[in-house]
């Protein structure tokens, strides 16, 4: 099924509101903004960075439709803390899990953005009865790195804070933001760290693709160069009817900071039609 979201307009980053939890388990700590109150909605944020400012507005508005947000920051970010070497996916999804437990009532839709999706699709296939539906916000398509690998590196080079701005702010302009919107705010809010253990141990892909069994929901911005126009129905050729593929006009990989209402929106009506 293919649908076409409402584009929306870029909206101002707004103040932390949301009540903070911490959630630990053994020696892992972390930090969860919390936000409304229903079904739970698991937002995990693109690799090397953070779920706050740019996940206000769609947190928000998700939680004004009658979802219960749940913001979980990566380890190594705010207050989240826990072994950062020799960590991997089966780690980070075991850290949304207990979230999952602790907040989410042990069942609940899993959202990640760009690299936040890896943690996703691995949460809903070490454990499919927690995860009612996965969202695949701004995914690569699978071959992305083969046919643009000048794409599929942007993200080191905007990452890099030792590179000039003017080098990082090309490749957000390039790979990140829609023509016409503002990159610079992505010079912030990059965590080195973090994305160094994020990329430490690559768990093969042919483990975490399928999600499972669980319910696909892929938002799709229609300027990303990470998912060509001719690769928009992958999913769904590998998947069938259990992909749902929406397009957001006027957005590109960052997809949050730029059109958080159209992804509140594709989010709130697919989740509320999902089996509790």
């Amino acid at each position: 099924m293919l649908l076409s979201a409402v584009p929306g307009v870029i909206l101002a980053e707004e103040s932390r509101s949301a009540q903070t939890e911490i959630v630990s388990n053994k020696n892992v700590a972390i930090e969860v903004l919390v936000e409304g109150k229903g079904p739970a909605v698991v937002l995990l944020p693109s690799q090397g960075r953070d779920s706050y400012g740019d996940y206000d507005v769609l947190s928000k508005t998700l939680a004004a439709g009658g979802f219960k947000v749940l913001r979980p920051q990566p380890r190594g970010i705010g207050k989240s803390v826990g072994p950062m070497k020799g960590v991997d996916l089966y780690d980070f999804a075991q850290d949304v899990a207990n979230v999952i437990d602790a907040l989410g009532d042990g069942r609940a839709v899993v959202a990640g953005h760009a690299y936040g999706h890896f943690v996703a699709r691995m949460t809903a296939t070490r454990y499919p009865e927690k995860v009612r539906g996965v969202v695949v916000a701004a995914g690569s398509a699978s071959d992305t790195a083969e046919r643009n690998p000048l794409v599929w590196w942007a993200p080191d080079f905007a990452g890099n804070l030792s590179l000039p701005d003017e080098q990082r702010l090309a490749a957000l302009k390039g790979a990140f933001f829609a023509k016409g919107h503002d990159a610079s705010g992505w010079l912030k809010g990059w965590y080195p760290e973090v994305t160094a253990m994020q990329s430490e141990k690559p768990v093969p892909r042919k483990i975490w693709w399928a999600a499972g069994t669980a319910p696909i929901l892929e938002i799709i911005p229609e300027e990303d160069p990470f998912k060509p126009r001719d690769r928009w129905d992958e999913l769904r050729k590998q998947f069938g009817e259990r992909v749902t593929t929406v397009t957001v006009a006027n957005a590109s990989h960052a997809l949050m900071p730029e059109q958080p209402a159209a992804v509140a929106e594709a989010i709130s009506k697919w989740a509320h039609d999902l089996p509790k």
